[in-house]
């Protein structure tokens, strides 16, 4: 039987860590689009890339896996060059693989204020019927809080002060958001949301792809939301810099959705 295409990313990404081959061909060899802007294009670049590991070097454990459509959404702990939790996005056509898009961070050595790492937490897929209200309710958070900066809107996204949080740096809670967001103003340290390409989700999860700046860098920000009842639950993130575009080792650019 055919795996499930989520299940053939999956055995795609265990395939770094065990070297099978057999996953490789769930990819079309004839058109695989890269917006890694650290790897270069087609297979040829994966292929690459893996060849650079040390052998037997590369864990990799998938903790979630969501599907909206074409796009099948992976998060993962990583030790792939050095421990990473990474978001990956891949777009099936006709049933192979044809592109892929990533955002990876540098795992923290130590959980976050509340303890939490940013990959623990809930994992049940639910409410598959609330898939498009809870994608539109993330979407107008985003827009409203994280774009346009209209404060006075976050509490109601959220039910009350019971708000999971997985950043490496912020406590749970809108307080502990509050206190985060008023540690980077009083440093000087700018974080600006400046557009959103794409949001993707499957039930209480929605994942939100934006460009914008940190700490006076071009970023790249996934961030993750679990939703219950109509508010906004939980949440994981991962910022990755954007790299000076003559580094990149393709040019099909990081979000190109």
């Amino acid at each position: 039987m055919t795996p499930t295409a989520k299940e053939q990313v999956i055995q795609l990404l265990k395939s770094i860590e065990t070297g099978e081959q057999a996953p490789v061909g769930y990819i079309n060899a004839e058109k695989y689009i890269q917006h890694n802007l650290n790897v270069g294009d087609g297979l040829a670049g994966f292929g690459a890339v893996l060849q650079q590991l040390p052998k037997g070097s590369a864990k990799v454990n998938t903790v979630r896996v969501l599907q909206d459509g074409d796009f099948v959404i992976t998060h993962t702990e990583y030790d792939f060059f050095g421990p990473k939790i990474g978001f990956d996005i891949f777009r099936f056509e006709h049933g192979k693989i044809v592109e892929h898009w990533d955002n990876l961070q540098q795992t923290p050595a130590q959980a976050n204020p509340s303890g939490h790492t940013m990959t623990d937490g809930d994992k049940t897929i639910k409410d598959l019927e609330k898939t498009a209200a809870n994608k539109k309710l993330v979407a107008d958070f985003v827009d409203d809080v994280l774009v346009n900066g209209k404060l006075e809107k976050l509490a109601s996204y959220f039910d009350g002060d019971h708000y999971i949080q997985h950043n490496p740096a912020i406590a749970d809670g809108l307080s502990g958001l509050g206190a985060a967001l008023k540690y980077l103003a009083e440093q000087g340290i700018t974080m600006k949301y400046n557009r959103v390409h794409q949001i993707l989700g499957e039930g209480n999860f929605v994942l939100v792809i934006s460009e914008g700046e940190f700490a006076g860098k071009w970023t790249s920000f996934y961030d993750l939301f679990r939703v219950q009842n109509g508010k906004i639950a939980e949440h994981w993130d991962t910022m990755e810099a954007i790299p000076p575009r003559q580094g990149w080792k393709n040019q099909n650019g990081k979000f190109g959705f």
